[in-house]
């Protein structure tokens, strides 16, 4: 890892409702925050019939985004996390807005998906709340998805997230912002059936606490408070008697509540009537709020990859676990990888530059995973190797990250063509791609080999493996191989020549 770590760090949150910005001070292995910026986008708003952020919606989006860029500028990448959940993750048009996105932050953007969504809010929640002896239930009402995560500490023993928020609940029941009892039953019901598919494994891991994080909780217990239902929590007495008030009023634009945020009334129908599905179907009595949020978790996510905790390394370790993988060919295959990098490389230098220590991690995650397909079939395990990584729920990896990695295993052996434009197109894959196949290929055998007779360096049009006297007479094989792989990297445009050394 480079050797200085970030003093300040910053992440972003474009949630479906609202875009947050948290910067914090790194002292002590701890975060101080130093500044925050919350703007009311409602992204999941935008998103029309088709499932395309609209462009109004999307204008209003990257508005919010050259704010924030001001407050980032300086900030150095490794520094800087920028992550997009459940609107991101429906949306058709999202790449092309994320491009636009980008070009105005300035900041790479990660799109996560739901299960690392709710790992990220237990992170940060958890460290917002003081120590607890027994297991918490979180619960994250967002504007497009809720997340529900089960832990102890800072460790989240269960974890899901459903498809209802209360940006698209709002818009599903209550269109017209109008309120009564059949669209609030009809909310709720649909809400209970979306929990109800994870209340019998949630019962079984078991809670004694409940935690509600991010806006909507706040907000609840915030108007519950300000009216003198409870004491600064949630309770499913206080939400029947909210859910009263707007009935009573026809809709929240009409009632007139003390701490009744205008910016909340349009999209707090949906988060109310899901609150309550929550509480009826977990049978939830009481509810304490909790200041951290996605936002605090990404940030002491960050802080951990800055500090040598970077839980995507457990989390390759387990999935190599998980499918048998044979560890030892997984650990001479990366070795012999990072090593042919290492000379391909120019002043390649991990320790200090960031770009080369990422290359370095993805090129050992590969090496680490690229026959975890075997455990599902021999035949073209690569593919099924490649397919577990784009799809399986990888804690600390983001949906860009695992689909990297999956073409980078998907590459490692048979044709090139199958990856063929994204290659051309992506010279860091390109680069890692030649190194794994040449590994894998060199330990077909599964024997141990001495990688001090092979020598790679790049030339003006592809690449070149210098092998030791005499060692390709004595393995014809391998040999055999090294033409067909000069093929295959013919074929896309690239030389790849083979020649002795004396």
């Amino acid at each position: 890892m480079p050797a200085a770590a970030p003093t300040t760090l910053a992440a972003v949150d474009l949630g479906s409702n609202s875009f947050h910005l948290q910067v914090a001070r790194v002292a002590a292995d701890q975060l101080y925050p130093l500044d925050s910026h919350r703007e009311t986008v409602r992204l999941g708003g935008g998103v029309t019939p088709d499932r395309k952020i609209d462009q109004k919606t999307a204008a209003r989006a990257l508005d919010t985004l050259k704010l924030f860029a001001e407050r980032l500028r300086g900030m150095s990448p490794d520094a800087v996390r920028v992550v997009g959940t459940n609107a991101l993750r429906i949306a058709r048009n999202a790449q092309d807005f994320m491009r636009e996105a980008e070009a105005v932050l300035g900041f790479p953007i990660e799109i996560i998906s739901g299960r690392e969504e709710a790992r990220l809010i237990y992170l940060g929640v958890a460290h917002s709340l003081p120590a607890s002896n027994n297991n918490r239930i979180v619960v994250d009402v967002g504007g497009g998805s809720t997340e529900f995560i089960i832990g102890y500490g800072l460790k989240p023993k269960a974890a899901e997230s459903l498809y209802m928020g209360c940006v698209t609940y709002t818009q599903r029941f209550f269109p017209d912002a109008r309120v009564d009892k059949k669209s609030f039953r009809q909310a709720e019901l649909a809400a209970r059936r979306e929990v109800e598919s994870i209340t019998a494994r949630f019962r079984k891991v078991g809670w004694k606490e409940s935690v509600g994080s991010s806006g909507t909780a706040k907000a609840l217990a915030g108007i519950l408070q300000e009216n003198r239902q409870t004491e600064g929590n949630i309770t499913l007495a206080g939400l029947e008697w909210l859910k009263l008030q707007a009935i009573k009023a026809g809709s929240f634009d009409e009632l007139k509540l003390p701490g009744l945020r205008d910016d909340r009334i349009p999209v707090l129908p949906g988060g109310l009537a899901i609150m309550i599905a929550v509480f009826e179907e977990l049978e939830i009595s009481r509810m304490t709020v909790a200041d951290g949020a996605l936002r605090q978790g990404v940030l002491y996510d960050l802080l951990g990859r800055s500090h040598h905790a970077d839980i995507r390394a457990p989390t390759v370790e387990q999935l190599a676990k998980r499918y048998h993988v044979d560890i030892l060919q997984a650990e001479r295959v990366a070795a012999l990888a990072l090593r042919l990098l290492k000379q391909i490389k120019e002043d390649f230098d991990p320790k200090e530059n960031e770009s080369d220590y990422r290359l370095m991690q993805l090129l050992k995650w590969a090496s680490q995973l690229h026959e975890i397909g075997i455990d599902i079939a021999q035949s073209a395990f690569h593919k099924h190797s490649a397919y577990v990584i784009a799809s399986a729920d990888m804690p600390g990896f983001s949906r860009q990250e695992q689909t990297w990695l999956s073409k980078l295993v998907l590459a490692q052996r048979g044709r090139l063509n199958k990856v063929g434009a994204d290659l051309k197109s992506d010279r860091e894959l390109r680069l890692l791609t030649f190194c794994l196949r040449l590994a894998v290929l060199l330990y077909r055998s599964r024997r141990s080999i001495d990688p001090r007779q092979f020598e790679a360096k790049r030339n003006a049009e592809g690449f070149q493996l210098r092998v030791n006297e005499g060692w390709l007479a004595e393995h014809s094989l391998t040999e055999y191989g090294l033409k067909a792989e000069a093929g295959e990297w013919e074929a896309l445009g690239y030389e790849f020549e083979f020649v002795e050394r004396g």
